[in-house]
């Protein structure tokens, strides 16, 4: 009786699971691709975020549905004004500083500094500005498609070309 069960139970998870694993192996690439410092292509960062950083995108399309990895290399001084994100961010720092001040106030002097090597995520709606001292290296990863929304619309760069 305890083996019967046991096969059911098996094959009930496997049936369960396997749609899943089978979407995130088919949203995956099927060739293998490496990334050397010296080789990744950087290009200027998206018109949602301010002028001055580079972006660099190394898996998927972060404007599409589905998962995602790009590079941004903000230059010293580089500030992102506060702003949302419809999704769960996740940040790695590669190098220099990420400074993340958060909550309603949003105060400065309240910041999280997020050295190299660090990693962070914050859940999707949550209000975040983000700046670096020195040139900053981060890398994004998620589930696209990514937005940026500014908790002050006067503050996205997207409605200064208007």
């Amino acid at each position: 009786m305890k083996i019967i069960f046991r096969s059911r139970l098996a094959m009930l998870l496997v049936m369960v699971f396997s749609p899943g694993l089978l979407s995130a192996e088919e949203a995956q690439s099927p060739e293998m691709h490496l990334y050397p410092a010296t080789s990744i292509e950087w290009k200027p960062g998206p018109a949602a975020i301010p002028p001055g950083a580079k972006m660099a995108v190394l898996e998927g399309d972060p404007t599409k549905e589905g998962p995602f990895v790009v590079r941004f290399q903000f230059p010293a001084g580089y500030h992102i004004a506060a702003h949302t994100h419809p999704k769960t961010e996740r940040v790695t720092v590669i190098s220099g500083a990420l400074y993340l001040a958060t909550g309603e106030s949003l105060d400065r002097n309240s910041a999280k500094q997020l050295p190299a090597g660090s990693f962070g995520f914050w859940p999707a709606g949550m209000k975040h500005a983000a700046w670096s001292e020195g040139e900053t290296v981060i890398q994004l990863h998620g589930v696209g498609p990514w937005q940026i929304n500014y908790v002050n619309p006067a503050d996205d760069p997207r409605n200064a070309k208007k």
